[in-house]
């Protein structure tokens, strides 16, 4: 079954372009579709050198199926598409196909997905320089909810990413699967939480995501999530910076009266240290004067204060007039053409957490022209329907004060004045400190239970019917060879 949006997508080029994102579980490779590669066709691009391949990606340092890659590289030297055996289509976008895939070597089980890319038929339609800009920010990233790139190799005029299979498949499908097709505010949170840190990740590098959408979440076999499609993402300098928060502590009744005013004030830099003076002046203390005395009981109480330490990395300065994006998805900013930055990722984020929410997305008109309409000029409102209760939620009270922040947050990030959108000016920090996120545990979220996780069984389940038609087909392909048109849809 074909699981695919009917969301159409603008390009940077051209902007009358279909694109489907979707995953297709039935379709196998036959001997006729079979594609490969002479070595001589095949080389390992991924990185200047091999142990720069094997040395920048410490979150999946002892991964077994980084581990087969490079063991695969210091025996051959280099990875190719002879390397692999490809076993079906996963699915197709705008510039490329995805298929699963897996190494030839019998001691390795490992699967992958490998994106295939046609070189000659982007250059046609003006579209290669999106799919190196993809490759280039793959190749940079290494963070738990983002892709990782294995292997790249060019065989004759296409070029291959070989990355992680997501078994779960993505968001859209797990919605769909989902009582009344949308999941419940404790799901959406988790979700969102994980989302917000890729965001934050991708900004820190100096990357603008610009294509956040269900599709593009993929679930991986753990139950958490990878952000997948970075052909519309905008890279861009980004200065990164140390925000530092005095934060007043507890006071007893005799200190209120010249406690500073409450709130807490942000500085780039740290607290000053209290200066006491020792100089005297005719026998009697400077700090003996009345002015004197408050001006170190302040200096004092300043240096009290608990400090927080927050890192701010977004890169507000960016700028592209680029029509980019799913219509549904689109930041108004975008469609009035008069340039955007990094706050469009924190638009997108509001329309993903209300379509998780509410199995829609808010401004979707008859048509797309509709559509963009709405976003410029409909204010924001919320369907009424009955809330999915979740299983943290012991009452319905607690279940609509859940919904009520939810909301509360996706209203602040679907500001249509980019300048007063939450996230705008201090990025993630902003948005993690919302109440809907009150109790995220950021550090230690991959700890947490996803809410769905799928089955090993079903990984194990595809390496079993794989195997089996492997076999078959190692009778039939002894000779492998690319045929002169790799398949592309």
């Amino acid at each position: 079954m074909t699981l695919a949006s009917s969301k159409e997508e603008y390009s940077d080029y051209d902007s009358s372009c279909d694109s489907s994102h979707g995953w297709i579980s039935d379709f196998s490779f036959g001997s006729s579709s079979s594609v490969s590669v002479s070595s001589s066709l095949a080389t390992d691009t991924t990185f200047s050198s091999s142990s720069r391949a094997s040395n920048y990606k410490p979150h999946k340092a002892n991964q077994a199926h980084w581990e087969a890659i490079r063991r695969l590289r210091r025996a051959d030297g280099s990875v190719g598409l002879h390397d692999f055996r490809l076993l079906r289509r996963l699915g197709s976008g705008d510039i490329g196909n995805v298929y699963l895939c897996r190494l030839r070597n019998a001691m390795s089980e490992c699967l992958y997905a490998m994106k295939v890319v046609d070189r000659e038929a982007l250059a046609v339609r003006n579209k290669l320089v999106r799919a190196e800009m993809e490759k280039e920010i793959i190749a940079m990233l290494d963070h738990p909810f983002l892709p990782t790139l294995y292997a790249q190799f060019d065989a004759s005029h296409y070029s291959c990413l070989v990355m992680e299979f997501c078994p779960g498949g993505d968001l859209h499908a797990a919605r769909q699967r989902q009582p009344s097709r949308r999941f419940s505010v404790s799901s959406a949170k988790f979700y969102a939480a994980e989302t917000l840190l890729a965001l934050e990740y991708l900004h820190m590098m100096g990357v603008v995501y610009r294509d956040l959408k269900p599709e593009n979440v993929l679930v991986r076999e753990d139950g958490h999530i990878m952000l997948s499609d970075f052909d519309l993402s905008l890279k861009c300098d980004v200065v990164p910076k140390l925000l530092r928060t005095r934060r007043e502590p507890p006071q007893t009744a005799g200190d209120r009266s010249s406690a500073p005013k409450k709130g807490s004030t942000h500085s780039c830099v740290g607290p000053l240290p209290p200066v006491l003076s020792c100089f005297t002046s005719g026998g009697r203390k400077l700090d003996a004067h009345p002015r004197m005395r408050n001006k170190k009981k302040k200096l004092l109480s300043e240096s009290m204060q608990e400090v927080e330490t927050e890192l701010v990395a977004e890169p507000i300065n960016a700028r592209s007039k680029s029509f980019v994006g799913t219509h549904e998805y689109l930041a108004p900013e975008v469609i009035s053409g008069g340039g955007h930055g990094s706050a469009v990722d924190w638009w997108t984020l509001g329309v993903f957490l209300f379509e998780l929410l509410y199995g829609t997305t808010p401004f979707k008109g008859e048509n797309n022209e509709k559509t963009l309409v709405n976003i410029i000029k409909q204010p924001l409102t919320f369907p009424k329907m009955s809330v999915i209760k979740s299983s943290s939620s012991s009452s319905k009270v607690e279940a609509d004060e859940e919904l009520a922040r939810a909301q509360d947050l996706i209203s602040k990030l679907l500001v249509k004045n980019p300048k007063k959108r939450l996230g705008s000016s201090k990025g993630s920090v902003e948005i993690k400190r919302h109440e809907f996120f009150r109790g995220v545990n950021w550090a230690l979220i991959r700890s947490v239970r996803p809410p769905e996780s799928p089955c090993r069984d079903s990984a194990k389940k595809i390496n079993n019917n794989t195997r089996n038609t492997s076999r078959k087909q190692e009778m039939r392909d002894a000779t492998y060879e690319i045929s002169q048109h790799f398949e592309y849809f």
